[in-house]
């Protein structure tokens, strides 16, 4: 019923503990029917499983009267969703409305507030993907390991978790590595050398350049190539020479993860926002590729030659990738326990224009989504990519833009965020502009007051000089001379760095 959904995620809304949301979770996904597992996750989780029905504000501006009594299916709902995004044409809007009108005409309003909210984007309850697979472990009896590793594979949590509600373990084993379907990437932790990176792998470690590019996902099978950033959006069109120097390979059956990367006639990497822009940029490709020409730089193998090598340690990924791809087209590396030649190595990298090393334990398996322990980047400065949580109107000569940031790390244990500081510094007229822009658009709340409170969406990269304790903010630490050096629309709010790590830095 969809009573029963619109009640817990009111619960989940309510508790701010983490393991109190996956209790609510969990034990109304037990009492789900098989038939509507997957769109009670979908729903739970803020997503429709039509993703967009056309549907926007100006749409739910006049609804009907609720009814007094709760009849409503999640299949009866799911299905009417489908009918609305079926509509197309003359007369399609018209429509839509009138088929919402019905919707929301057959739900109570306890139903409705709950729709309203879905619909728009709105459910911000808490329960993002990491405690939604631990509900959907409890729920099962499965291992939340299990659950991730599908997911990984799948990509769509409902179905997922629809699988491990139907079959436990077995059914979650079905799901497999598909070409042609990117897997949520592999993230890196952060240490302040490569010292201390080479110390937490506990011992000799693969040491490669970390460029300032565009993550990419590489997929062929035949002469079938596809590719996908680290956010799975498609960018095949968008990257010729990827799609050429992998169609170029002797092997067609590839699934390489790696970086793009506009480069200098001497070799030095672009601002990132040159490669960005050229990256995004749909039109007129042909003559981008002239002026701002990729390449193209891989690091891992997720399969090679029909095998799926996920599990497989490092070292033996990477042995895979160089059989199947030229050095060329590989990330400089270096294998060393030596922590002086680990150093020289990255202050290398660092002279030719990248953005630092990553340390890679010889025997980590591939933990797509997650930021595994056995991936380590060390920066020459220290950064960490923040979320926005709000913006404060700015006077003087920047006045009418929103200036001041305040910014935020993400806390796994309540999928919320915590307030680490403020700052106005490295902020451009031009990006004040864009940011006044966007800001207004993400605004939870009056924009006339002089602190604008934000959805929690967008990620800036942001440099400061050290983190110390400070009873001014709730997690007791602030940033030190913190300065933006550029937002991060590549990833997701979840993507930022943890209480935890910035925690790691405290002094």
């Amino acid at each position: 019923m969809l009573i029963d959904l619109a009640r817990t995620s009111a619960a989940v809304a309510a508790d701010s503990a983490r393991l109190a949301k996956i209790r609510h979770l969990a034990e109304l996904l037990g009492r789900v029917g098989p038939d509507e597992a997957e769109i009670a996750i979908a729903y739970l989780s803020g997503e429709l499983p039509q993703r967009q029905i056309g549907v926007g504000w100006r749409s739910l501006r006049d609804l009907p009267e609720p009814r007094q009594v709760a009849t409503a299916t999640l299949t009866e709902v799911d299905e009417h969703l489908g009918r609305i995004k079926a509509q197309a044409g003359a007369g399609s809007q018209a429509a839509r409305k009138e088929l919402l009108a019905r919707l929301f005409g057959a739900v109570t309003r306890q139903e409705q507030s709950f729709l309203l909210r879905l619909l728009t984007g709105e459910l911000r309850q808490g329960a993002l993907d990491g405690v939604m697979i631990e509900a959907i472990a409890k729920a099962s009896g499965v291992p939340s390991a299990e659950v991730r590793r599908a997911l990984t594979l799948r990509g769509w949590l409902p179905a997922v978790g629809a699988a491990a509600l139907r079959g436990g373990v077995d059914a979650l084993r079905e799901f497999h590595l598909e070409v042609g379907r990117p897997v949520a990437p592999m993230l890196a932790q952060s240490a302040p050398s490569v010292a201390a990176a080479l110390e937490k792998v506990g011992g000799p470690a693969a040491i490669e350049w970390k460029l300032d590019g565009i993550r990419v996902q590489a997929h062929r099978t035949g002469d079938e190539v596809s590719v996908f950033t680290r956010t799975l959006d498609d960018i095949t069109a968008q990257v010729p020479e990827l799609v050429e120097a992998v169609r170029a390979l002797p092997e067609t059956d590839l699934v390489l993860d790696g970086e793009v990367i506009a480069l200098r006639p001497d070799g030095r990497p672009e601002p990132f926002q040159v490669t960005s822009g050229r990256v995004a940029s749909k039109l007129d490709v042909a003559s981008l590729r002239e002026t701002v020409p990729l390449s193209v730089f891989f690091f891992d193998a997720l399969r090679v030659a029909g095998a799926d090598l996920l599990d497989l340690p490092d070292e033996k990924r990477h042995a895979a990738l160089e059989a199947a791809v030229p050095a060329e087209l590989i990330t400089p590396r270096l294998v060393t326990g030596d922590a002086q030649e680990g150093e020289e190595f990255f202050t290398d990298a660092v002279r030719r224009g990248h953005e630092g090393v990553v340390v890679k334990a010889p025997l980590t398996p591939y933990a797509a989504g997650r930021r595994g322990a056995g991936w380590i980047k060390v920066k020459p400065r220290h950064t960490l990519d923040l979320v926005v949580l709000a913006a404060e109107w700015g006077n003087g000569r920047r006045q009418g833009w929103l200036s001041n940031l305040h910014l935020g790390a993400y806390d796994p244990e309540t999928a919320g965020f915590v307030m680490l500081g403020k700052t106005f510094k490295g902020l451009t007229d031009e990006l004040l502009a864009w940011q006044t822009e966007q800001f207004l658009r993400l605004a939870d709340g009056p924009t006339d007051e002089y602190v604008v409170t934000l959805r929690p969406e967008l990620v800036v990269e942001i440099a400061f000089d050290g983190v110390q304790r400070s009873s001014r903010y709730p997690g007791g630490m602030a940033l030190r001379f913190a300065r933006v050096l550029r937002y991060r629309p590549d990833k997701r709010a979840e993507d930022a760095d943890t209480v935890a790590s910035v925690r790691a830095l405290l002094f």
